[in-house]
């Protein structure tokens, strides 16, 4: 899901220059299609974890726009689709991916490993009502309710938990690259609002997640806050 991601993302600007030169600029003015950029800060993670300072996600989306007070107004109303990608790196692991709780512990310190994260996949229903300036500056504010269509835990690493009960034998390194999908504790919905302010075709984004990321009692109450730019080729 996070290479289809990509993909939206990275096909908004190649094919904008052709699908661009096709359209009226009436046809261009009913319709944005843009991708936020953006790094989380998660609020409510664990204590006894340590967080990375960047966790990088994206949007892709498509909005259809109804303008407030006819064609030459500059108010608009905007309704659509888009898929988001929220990554969480941390040293820490789920200790059972499939329990029913969900419980983050440290990687021990003397293990050496690359990466270890969560990956979550949301298909989004944005909501956006948008003010325009002659000089080019606009304002966005809007409300997105998304479901949750992917989830995983990857870890990349040395393989240390099958080792003496919990042990870590430093003479047989064992190198992994495990994806374990399915996080079944997950809220299926997430909502909450979104801000832009910015000037022509880029924009300062911001996201506010008001509900959890997982269900309560479930594993711990965070969510994430994200901040970021927004990119509309048109």
């Amino acid at each position: 899901m996070k290479k289809i991601s990509i993909l939206l993302i990275i096909s908004l600007f190649i094919g904008n220059s052709v699908y661009s030169q096709g359209l009226s600029e009436s046809i261009k003015k009913k319709f944005t299609v843009g991708a936020d950029v953006f790094t989380d800060i998660w609020v409510g993670a664990p204590d006894n974890i340590d967080l990375r300072t960047i966790h990088q996600g994206a949007t892709a989306f498509g909005m259809f726009n109804f303008p407030l007070g006819g064609e030459e107004s500059l108010t608009s109303f905007s309704i659509g689709l888009g898929v988001r990608s929220h990554n969480m790196y941390s040293n820490s692991r789920i200790d059972d991916i499939k329990a029913d709780t969900i419980t983050f512990t440290p990687i021990p310190d003397d293990v050496i490993y690359q990466r270890s994260k969560v990956n979550l996949v949301y298909l989004d229903l944005p909501v956006e009502f948008k003010l325009r300036f002659k000089n080019g500056f606009k304002t966005t504010i809007g409300f997105k309710a998304g479901w949750a269509i992917d989830s995983k835990e990857k870890y990349v690493g040395d393989r240390y938990e099958e080792y003496y009960g919990n042990q870590y034998d430093y003479t047989n390194r064992v190198g992994v690259n495990e994806t374990t999908k399915d996080i079944r504790q997950l809220e299926k919905f997430s909502y909450g609002p979104t801000l832009r302010i910015g000037y022509k075709f880029i924009s300062v984004y911001g996201y506010y997640q008001i509900s959890s990321v997982f269900k309560r009692n479930l594993g711990p109450d965070m969510a994430p806050i994200s901040i970021g730019l927004t990119i509309t080729p048109f």
